[in-house]
């Protein structure tokens, strides 16, 4: 739904609130007219069942919402005097309807200065669940999201098995557009492994489901800082689908929602208004070489001739740190090895097994039809690539059949405009075009692991809408065989020179911090 329709919404479930309750206000000594009026009528309510007038923040809040209407509903229900357990049912499974028979049916009085508090052990342990759960999906939606790297596309700088604390008030957080769904899951519940949100996923079906009309419009609370070139971030894949993720043909139409499609964590190499291009597996920005961090090693793939012994993988990642996969490709005993960095190739030229090292590199101008816009006018791979203009809100380029290739899945997905080519012309929501303006910013996002990374290459810009925030934090990290490696504990991700673990000073005031309340507490009771 737009914008429009769900203030119209919002106001007939106004209404609809209002007839129901409006004679449980007056019971409450407030007057008829504070049942109707929209956002107020919540803040009253509020007071009458005796809770905070922050409650009605939460009610407006999407995902939180679903989990404060039923409360509401029970809370409601118990400030007239109804408090058994099928009252608290009843509530529940009508939708809040219960307040209706209240209303009109049930001879109630309101119960003033009512006691909140649980009356059983059973009541105490849901209120808790309950309001933990709203904390963490607050926390969760709105500041800080955990996220755990599952590949070796970032590796030296995020290793597999990093577990992060991803900011999303950096670059501001989203709204949630699908709005009804579990909360603190992504698109699938653990264990169930069942869709964890309401939405037609049918690509016949995607305009005209009923379902999908619950989907709020793309809205982003602002931030407090830009993408910059080379940071770190996560976003959500605007290639992934219920389909197939590996299959990027670029007239193809996802049918996921954006805030539901998989989480992937990338370096920006280009932001709006730059022309990339790849020579030779290296990063070139409007003409000059792009520098990486420090804290970054880019890695390449390699054929390897041994003299005669295989190679040990366990001491090839204690010596030379190289942790990628490698295998025999053929019956001369060459060996592939997927990723090492210039820093490993270097020593491991001197392993006393290497016969001879070939670098894995493409030739300038063989195409790869798995290279993005995937066009046969486009001869680009993976180590020669564009050059290519990323898009930039409110910029204006040439549109022509040439171009095309690279823009028409913005123009149609990214930015919901129709588009047909007729001939020699385009047409963009039934109009001849012969330039278009970008209605929002694009970002490249591709990984250190040049020749073992799922990225922009392959499905080309990622929408700053797709953006879900900033890695900060690793606050725990286990390698492959599942030891911990305390080294990276509560270190920073991005910065320079060497990351420095913060796990000890953590320890030391946490461990303060309860030796302080446990003697502030001894103290009183004295």
């Amino acid at each position: 739904m737009t914008l429009t329709q769900w203030l119209i919404f919002i106001l007939i479930i106004q209404v609809v609130h209002g007839l129901g309750t409006w004679k449980l206000y007056i019971k409450a000594g407030r007057q008829v007219w504070e049942a109707f009026v929209p956002v107020y009528n919540a803040v009253i309510l509020m007071k009458i069942i005796n809770r905070s007038p922050w409650w009605t923040i939460l009610l407006f809040l999407p995902i939180i919402n679903l989990i404060m209407f039923p409360v509401v509903w029970v809370e409601t229900a118990r400030s007239f005097g109804k408090n058994t357990y099928t009252d608290t049912i009843l509530a529940v499974v009508t939708l809040g309807f219960y307040n209706y028979y209240l209303n009109y049916v049930a001879d109630v009085s309101y119960v003033e200065n009512r006691d909140i508090n649980p009356k059983s052990s059973s009541g105490e342990w849901v209120n808790s669940i309950l309001f933990a759960i709203v904390a963490a999906t607050l926390v969760h939606t709105y500041f800080i999201q955990p996220y755990t790297i599952p590949s070796s596309s970032l590796e030296k700088s995020l290793l597999v098995g990093d577990f992060l604390f991803v900011s999303k008030v950096n670059y501001g957080a989203r709204i949630p557009m699908t709005t009804v769904a579990a909360p603190m899951v992504h698109d699938t519940i653990p264990v169930l492994k069942k869709k964890s949100y309401l939405f037609n996923d049918d690509i016949t079906k995607k305009k005209t489901s009923w379902l999908n009309k619950l989907q709020l419009p793309y809205l982003r609370i602002p931030g407090f800082e830009k993408i910059d070139r080379n940071e770190i971030v996560v976003f959500n894949s605007p290639a992934d689908s219920t389909d197939n993720i590996n299959r990027f043909t670029s007239d193809r139409n996802y049918n996921k929602p954006i805030d539901k499609k998989i989480n992937l964590v990338k370096r920006c190499v280009g932001v709006p208004g730059d022309s990339l291009e790849v020579r030779d597996g290296f990063i070139y920005i409007n003409g000059v070489k792009n520098e990486l961090p420090d804290r970054a090693q880019l890695q390449f793939s390699y054929f390897v001739q041994p003299k005669s012994n295989q190679f040990n993988p366990q001491l090839l990642k204690e010596r030379y740190d190289i942790t990628d996969r490698f295998q025999i490709m053929n019956n001369q005993n060459t060996y592939y090895f997927s990723a090492i960095s210039d820093e490993a190739l270097s020593r491991f030229k001197n392993h006393p097994n290497v016969l001879s090292i070939t670098p894995n590199k493409q030739e300038k101008g063989v195409r790869d039809p798995s290279i993005f816009p995937h066009h046969p006018d486009y001869n680009w791979n993976n180590d020669f690539f564009g050059p290519l203009y990323i898009p930039e809100e409110g910029k204006t380029i040439d549109i022509n059949l040439e171009v095309l290739p690279l823009y028409k899945r913005v123009i149609e997905e990214y930015e919901g405009n129709s588009l047909r080519v007729e001939g020699n012309q385009i047409f963009i929501n039934n109009e001849l075009a012969t330039n278009y303006t970008f209605k929002q910013d694009y970002y490249w996002m591709m990984g250190d692991n040049r020749h073992n990374s799922l990225d922009a290459r392959a499905w080309g810009f990622v929408p700053f809408n797709h953006v879900v925030g900033k890695p900060v934090f690793i606050w725990m990290s286990w390698d492959g065989l599942k030891n911990p490696r305390w080294e990276r504990f509560f270190t920073t991700v991005h910065g320079s020179g060497e990351p420095v673990s913060y796990l000890i000073p953590f320890l030391v005031l946490l461990f303060g911090y309860y030796g302080f309340k446990k003697w502030r507490k001894h103290k009183k009771s004295k």
